[in-house]
């Protein structure tokens, strides 16, 4: 339920203006609306830019103890104090000096590991032996190396050559020359430092950066808190930058006009106050121009599924919400496109667990995939699919009585000719497609009047009775009736669907009968359209339910000739795999598609505009 809102328009002098914003924003009750869009401040744009560097410290710790944490630093770092005594910005700039530090030690691990590997083949030597060695000779020494099976006897004469080592189908050996030597082999410049230098610098290198590590993974615990403290001070003071560059000045600047937006509950609370400060102000109902902050109201329930319609849009201040009428489809639709008992419990499962030991920001999710899960199960045992089994096809004695109710061809049989879970789907789309052209309706009866949801509610009363008249016997009197409602509703779609056209008397009935016509062709292609959207719901579930099944005869029929203990171990990998994998696809399409089917068809019977803005108080 979208709450009803009252809008507040404030004349403030210069004098009072501080007063003013510091008891507003006391109170925390009202959305100040922008009235200078785009107005920035420099001390605006400090606080975003103090804004975003807490939020990549407070990530950045977090992520160096989820991975870090658990590793044996090689040096321990104490806790430091600082995080007690310094500020929150002296602890990001301690932050952002050991990620500068991280950075760096990697660099000088990476360039001692390119050394190390450089100098491996020649093994441990010192370059000082190397300088006396060609001062004795005359001769300058180069370090080549070719491929074993090139190496060509006559460098041993021309070039004195000397093997070294062979590593890797390479051969390394020194050639002593005075000039380059001139031979089909890889000169190689080697860094200036000993293999056991480089060793000792890699060393070195990585106690540093575990202690780099074991530092920020004691900043994480005990920094943070101090840095979330921060963060909230810095949007407390963005939202007042933003609510002092929101007003519009008046009489050369002497007075200031602020429009804001309150719970029509609390306004009486906001006037009291108002008056007691002597502050003037004019207070009253939304204009339907007005663009009004929107804050949702619902059960328990409902309110679960708001992260999905917030996915979409929040709904404006002049929709219905549709939150309580699309929460129980979706459930079912997720059930349905799941279609496996199995599947089903192990997501209610993972709901219990959330809900009882997540965080207060996941139980709610926990609490959803509570519904979800408990719904996959329902869905799954009505269809007699559980974890890819097909129980109608079981001889199990305690499924008899109850394998003719069953909704699958092998169950209950198929219905008109047709599968009942493809019935059963267009029958559930149906339902939720009426349910939209009744929302529909009521949109503009609320927005526009009673005569302006005439035509939505005729085609409705058209298409029930409709229904009605292919349900009833022949010769029933309740068909006249249902004909009689037909008659009504014709007229309702064809004289009526558009009331401001009888401004015009003379061209107001010839507009109607166009839009009835215009109407009724919409109608005719988009409600067939609509409805076979809904078949991808027993698609979708039955796909699940194969794939399972598959799986369960690979690993069945692949194992039943091996002995008995490599069989369950492979019969083990093949389940696990099979059914993860399907899982996986299963959970990806019982999300996308009932999102699919709520934000296309039912969205669109039900006229939801979306591109609300929610209500978001000026308070501390």
């Amino acid at each position: 339920m979208i709450q009803k809102m009252k809008k507040l328009t404030f004349l403030v002098t210069n004098k009072e203006y501080d007063t003013f914003i510091d008891g507003l924003r006391e109170q925390g009750v009202v959305h100040v609306q922008q009235l200078r869009q785009g107005a920035t401040s420099p001390e605006l744009q400090a606080a975003m830019e103090l804004k975003q560097r807490y939020q990549q410290n407070i990530s950045y710790l977090d992520y160096a103890q989820g991975t870090w944490g658990k590793e044996e630093a090689v040096v321990k770092h104490e806790t430091p104090a600082s995080c007690n005594t310094e500020t929150a910005e002296a602890i990001m700039a301690r932050v952002e000096e050991l990620q500068e530090e991280e950075v760096a030690i990697r660099h000088d691990i990476d360039e001692a590991e390119k050394n190390i590997g450089r100098l491996e083949p020649w093994g441990n030597f010192n370059w000082s032996d190397i300088r006396r060695l060609e001062e004795a000779t005359g001769l300058k020494v180069w370090f080549c190396s070719c491929p074993t099976k090139m190496v060509q006897k006559e460098w041993d004469d021309t070039y004195f050559a000397l093997p070294i080592n062979d590593f890797q189908k390479r051969t390394y050996f020194l050639a002593f020359s005075p000039e380059q030597p001139d031979i089909k082999a890889e000169l190689m410049e080697l860094p200036e430092a000993s293999l056991n230098d480089y060793i000792g610098q890699l060393k070195d290198a990585r106690e540093r950066l575990d202690c780099c590590h074991s530092e920020l993974c004691d900043m994480n615990e005990s920094c943070t808190p101090k840095l979330k403290e921060g963060l909230q001070k810095t949007l407390s003071d963005i939202q007042l930058r933003e609510v002092q560059l929101s007003d519009e000045s008046l009489a050369e600047g002497a007075v200031r006009l602020m429009v804001g937006w309150t719970l029509a509950e609390r306004a009486d609370e906001l006037s009291r106050w108002l008056d007691e400060n002597h502050i003037f102000y004019e207070l009253e109902d939304p204009a339907f121009e007005d663009e009004v902050p929107v804050q949702l109201r619902n059960n328990g329930f409902s309110r679960l599924f708001e992260p999905i319609l917030k996915m979409y849009s929040l709904p404006n201040y002049h929709d219905i919400d549709p939150s309580n009428f699309f929460a129980p489809f979706f459930m079912l639709f997720f059930g349905l496109c799941m279609g496996d008992g199995g599947y089903g419990l192990l997501i209610l499962l993972a709901g219990i667990y959330l809900t009882w030991r997540g965080s207060e920001s996941v139980k709610s999710y926990g609490k959803l995939a509570c519904w979800l899960g408990l719904m996959t199960v329902i869905c799954g045992l009505a269809t007699g699919t559980v974890f890819g089994i097909n129980l109608t096809e079981q001889d199990w004695a305690f499924l008899a009585p109850v394998k003719k109710y069953f909704l699958s061809d092998s169950g209950c049989g198929p219905i008109f000719g047709y599968s009942p879970m493809m019935v059963l789907s267009v029958i559930i789309g149906f339902i939720q497609v009426m349910i939209g052209m009744v929302l529909k309706g009521c949109k503009a009866w609320k927005n526009y009047g009673f005569g302006y949801a005439i035509g939505t509610f005729s085609w409705v009363v058209v298409l029930l009775c409709g229904i009605g008249l292919l349900a009833l016997p022949d010769g029933s009197p309740l068909r006249y009736v249902l004909y009689a409602l037909i008659g009504i509703g014709v007229l309702g779609i064809f004289l009526y669907n558009n009331p401001s056209a009888y401004k015009n008397p003379v061209l107001g009935p010839l507009m109607n009968i166009g839009g009835g016509l215009w109407g009724t062709y919409g109608m005719a292609t988009g409600l067939l359209g609509d409805l076979l959207s809904y078949i991808r719901l027993f698609a979708l579930g039955l796909t699940g339910g194969i794939l399972g099944f598959v799986f369960n005869s690979l690993a069945w029929d692949l194992t039943k000739d091996m002995p008995w203990a490599p069989r369950w171990i492979l019969f083990a990998v093949i389940l696990l795999f099979g059914h993860s994998l399907t899982f996986a696809l299963s959970m990806i399409s019982a999300f996308v598609h009932p999102m699919r089917l709520t934000f296309v068809e039912f969205f669109k019977n039900a006229d939801f505009s979306g591109g609300g803005k929610a209500y978001v108080p000026f308070k501390k």
